[in-house]
């Protein structure tokens, strides 16, 4: 597929125009500080290699599914991840966060709390499977125990020692949370 615009894509082989070195050196205070070549570990990214590519503008995979894409974009990349699809109540934030640009912090933090929902999402489908996760072993909880967990805390002098009180919280919550509400609704039914 080609790509029919006046503006030269990002996926390009071509290079873009390199200004004029004078010209931003008297327009932008310090420019030009990194010109020796060999201070700067992007010079063979900007040689021109022989990769062999046959395209003008890769072919694009298809969109099965519509996906989420910053605002800035005007199209998807040519390629794109499909092995976790957005569903539950965690891909619908992630579909609202993708409405804000990147630029702006509703953007991450309902990125961040998407993840935080996806995570108690995966927790309650858990406890609802004939072989729940065990939150002993798998926060690391028995490591604290068996690999002097608890005495690496308190022997140096560490940042996190203000708010270790609060561990099990953060830890337990998501494990205590869903198991109280699958209890309180078995009660109800009986």
């Amino acid at each position: 597929m080609t790509h029919t615009s006046e503006h030269v894509p990002a996926y390009t082989q071509d290079h873009p125009a390199v200004p004029d070195g004078d010209e931003l050196r008297s327009r932008i205070p310090g420019w030009g500080a990194d010109l020796d070549k060999k201070d700067r570990p992007s010079v063979p990214k900007l040689k021109f290699l022989d990769t062999g590519a046959h395209w003008d503008f890769p072919e694009r995979q298809p969109e099965k599914s519509p996906r989420e894409r910053s605002v800035e974009h005007r199209f998807l990349t040519p390629v794109f991840g499909t092995a976790q699809p957005l569903g539950g109540l965690s891909g619908a934030l992630r579909r609202v966060a993708y409405r804000f640009s990147e630029g702006r912090a509703a953007h991450w933090m309902i990125l961040l709390y998407a993840d935080r929902v996806d995570a108690a999402e995966n927790h309650l489908r858990s406890l609802l499977t004939r072989h729940p996760d065990n939150p002993f072993t798998e926060t690391g909880i028995k490591a604290e125990f068996t690999h002097d967990g608890l005495r690496s805390r308190f022997a140096r002098k560490r940042s996190d020692v203000k708010h270790v009180w609060l561990d099990p919280f953060i830890v337990a919550a998501p494990w205590i949370l869903p198991v109280y509400v699958v209890v309180r609704l078995l009660r109800r039914r009986t």
